[in-house]
Formats: structure tokens, sequence, C-alpha cells
């Protein structure tokens, strides 16, 4: 290798230019960087939502390295066989990535990194899409934590390296190797109509994500401790769309909230616990991959849970038609912007875990498909922590009654009457995109009659505490 070798920088959940270790190591080296993309099967096997997030996500951040003097190299194919083309194309002496943790990553990863090294090609992986390394947090006795609250004790206090600036320039190769063109992939198809209805909720690339956490720090971190359980204000940061790609980094946001609280603003330290929250999924995701698949709790793999994804009651909770209005408000709004207010997510997972008895896998795939911030982690964790099978969760026989978390997290209807069009003289606009958003074939309409419950809030508390009794728990 010579200082004009170039280094192939293999872009993945990580779309920023700041803070980005690889990057930044690429270009203190003097030598040509060529970003790469490459469409693999992890790609292709992504949800409508987040393959359709991740393709605007491609296009902006494309245009940001064209800014810098560089160039967003698209291809498609085995991540290894591309690589190895590309070496090959371009002469390059390295290929560097920053690190993924879920176990389809690592597997690819690990197989990509032996492989080019067998070759003489010089790889590295970097650390950035957390805060902490999943294998350096151990409990006194050395093993992994199980439960969040001792988590958050033993890194609150752990030094987190101050983020790293963008590139002024990054220098390019003496020709650029061929790239395929992002629109030709259709990355967004499978979203349809719903696409023009989310767009608008979206916030793409850095500096909107930088702008958000801005905003946040400026004037709501304050009251976030009591804001960011009542979805009908705007009072959380709305950062896990771009967390979820890359766009911004956790150690840029984990300062930014050590800076509020050392002014002494009250929601600061919330904010940050809900940021090591996320590391807490990556802890455990990376500890006991089979949280993504399978009961955390083994003990739970004997309850039966409905696993029929095409039972009416599924459906009518897919379509956001349970009659339960704080249910059914969460799910149009994930269809009409792609997220999910955090209070909403939990009683809607609790009501189709226990008030339906429903495994949670079939809400952790209908999340997978319908989000724009969907994380493995995250989704997972979540959904295992509301059903009662995950690790620090939600204890079974505590069931949330949608009705009451309304009463108490949306007195006044605000939230609901935003979402649901159906019995209101004169519907907002929100409540009325849901109509557009979904399929024709659902056939529904805002003039429709607004149903009864499917399974009432009491009956479905008593039906799910039987269920638990009976299985022993």
């Amino acid at each position: 290798m010579t200082e004009k070798t170039p280094i192939l920088l293999w872009f993945r959940r990580d779309l920023r230019l700041s803070d980005h270790a690889a990057l930044h190591a690429a270009v203190e080296t003097g030598r040509p960087v060529i970003p790469v993309f490459v469409r693999d099967v992890l790609v292709d096997g992504l949800g409508a939502a987040p393959k359709w997030r991740l393709g605007l996500g491609l296009g902006h951040h494309a245009t940001a390295l064209e800014q810098k003097g560089a160039r967003l190299i698209l291809r498609s194919g085995d991540a290894l066989e591309v690589l190895q083309a590309l070496v090959k194309e371009t002469g390059a002496g390295a290929v560097w990535w920053m690190r993924a943790y879920d176990p389809d990553s690592v597997a690819r990863d690990t197989r990509v990194k032996e492989a080019l090294k067998g070759q003489g090609v010089d790889t590295k992986s970097l650390a950035g899409h957390l805060l902490f390394e999943p294998w350096t947090t151990e409990t006194k006795t050395g093993g992994f934590y199980k439960v969040y609250t001792p988590f958050w004790k033993a890194v609150r206090s752990r030094d987190v390296a101050e983020p790293l600036p963008a590139p002024s320039r990054i220098p390019a190769p003496e020709a650029w190797p061929q790239s395929e063109a992002l629109a030709d992939w259709r990355l967004g198809a499978a979203m349809r109509r719903g696409a023009a209805v989310v767009e608008p909720f979206v916030r793409l690339g850095e500096a909107a994500a930088q702008g958000r956490l801005g905003a946040f720090m400026a004037s709501k971190v304050a009251q976030y401790d009591e804001a960011r359980d009542l979805p009908w204000t705007d009072g959380t940061s709305c950062l896990s769309e771009n967390l979820s790609l890359g766009e911004i980094s956790p150690a840029t946001c984990w300062h930014a909230g050590r800076r509020a609280m050392e002014e002494g603003k009250p929601g600061a330290e919330t904010f940050l616990k809900e940021l090591v929250w996320r590391e807490f999924a990556y802890h455990l995701m990376w500890h006991t991959p089979r949280i993504l698949t399978g009961n955390w709790r083994e003990d739970w793999d004997a309850f039966p849970w409905n696993t029929d994804d095409t039972r009416p009651e599924v459906i009518a909770w897919q379509r956001g038609r349970t009659g339960i209005r704080f249910v059914d408000a969460g799910m149009r709004e994930m269809y009409v912007t792609g997220r999910m207010h955090n209070r909403a997510r939990m009683i809607v997972a609790s009501y189709l875990t226990k008030h339906l008895l429903t495994h949670w896998k079939i809400g952790l795939r209908w999340f997978e498909d319908c989000l724009i911030d969907w994380d493995p982690a995250a989704n997972a964790m979540g959904w295992q922590w509301s059903a009662g099978s995950g690790p620090d969760a939600t204890p079974y026989f505590r069931v949330f009654n949608p009705v009451t978390q309304r009463d108490k997290f949306d007195p006044r209807r605000a939230y609901v009457d935003r979402w649901i069009a159906e019995g209101q003289r004169t519907p907002g606009k929100d409540a009325l995109a849901y109509f557009e958003a979904i399929p024709e074939s659902w056939g529904m309409a805002p003039a429709d009659r607004y149903p009864e419950p499917i399974v009432a809030a009491d009956e479905g508390r008593q039906r799910a505490l039987s269920a638990y009794e009976n299985r022993g728990f």
C-alpha cells in the first residue's frame, strides 16, 4: 500500500459525516476514500417502512458526500463478493466500516473480515453506533447485566469521547468505480401510496438530526420527565428515527444531555437514561441474541400464545379498529407518521399480548414493517418487556388498562381525536390522512361507524390473569 492506495469505506447504518470514526480515520491517512453502500440480503430483508426510510437516507447522504468531494458508490449483491470486486477494480488496500451488533450483521462482517484479511486487504471495524461496546460492561461477578437499573448505575459515570468533527474534504481517487442508480433499487416500492403520507413527517439526514437535538435541549428537555409520557404534546426528542440509521451518533446526544444536566435542566438525566435504555437493548442482544427470535425468559415457552395472525382480533389491531381509542390512535399515528409515541407503544403492545393473548412476535413483525425508526434491539426488547417474557420486563400481572391510561395521559382526548376520524363532525387532517396511507383493500372511510371494543379493558385483563394463573405464573 502507498499513500495513493484507496480505502473503501463501507457505510451501513451510519449515514453521517461527523463523529464517524471510520471516516475520520480514513481521511486522516490522506489516502483516497471511496464510500460504498452494499444492498445485500440484509437490506432486502427490511420491512417496507424501514427500507423506504433507508432509501431516503442514502440519497441524502450521497448528496452530503458530494459536497465534500466524494461519491457514494452503490452496489448490490453478496457483501463479500461486492467488496472483493471493488478492491480489484479500484486497487484499494483497505476496507473499513463501523460495527453492527445484531447476529446476522455480525456473521456477515466476520465472514467479510476473515476473507479479505486472507487476501491481504487491511480490514478494520470501529465503534460508534453505541456509547459503550456491549462486551465492556460487566457485573461485579463478570457476567452481563439482566436488569436495567444496575446497568445504568454501572455506565452513567463512564467517559464518552467527545464527538469527532466532520471532515472539511474527503480525498478522492483518480477514477471513480461505476455505481448503480439508487432509483433502480426501488427501496420504497412496498410503501406504495403510504410514502406520500409519511414523507412530510420525516426529518432527513444529519443536519435535521442535529437541529432536532438542539431544539430539544433548548426548549423541551427541562419538561421531559413529565412531557415524555403525554402523547398529545410534542415533548420528546424524536431522535429515534435518526439514531436508527446513524444520522446522529449517540455520543453527540450524550454530550448534549450532559451539558443540559450541568446547566440544571431537570429532564436531562432522564434523557440520558433513555439513551442508556437503548444501550441496554444492544447489551442484551449481544449477549443473548435469542431475544430477537424467542422468549428471553424461557419459562414463557410453554405459554399458550395465540400465533394466528389472520384472526379477526389481530386484523382489527393491525388496522386500528379495536374499539379501544388509545390503542387505535397509536396504530394510526404509526401509519401516518412512521413512528408512534412511546406511551402509546406500551399500550398498543400490552393490548395485543395481554388483552388479546397474542404472541409478541406478531407485533414485533408488524412494527418491523411499519416503523421508520425501526431498530432490531429496541423493537425486540420493547415487545418482550410489554409481553412480560423479556429481561427486566413489566410483571406479567401488570396489565395496562388502556382506558384508564387514556384518562391519565390524554385526559382531554387531544391525542385520540388527532388520529381517529370516525365520530367526529370535522376530523383533522392527520385523522383523515390515515385513510390515505392504508391499503385501499382495507375498505375503510372516515364516515364509518367506530367499532365497539373487540375485547373490553376489564374483560381482557381478567382473561389474561386467568391464563397466567393456569400456567403457574
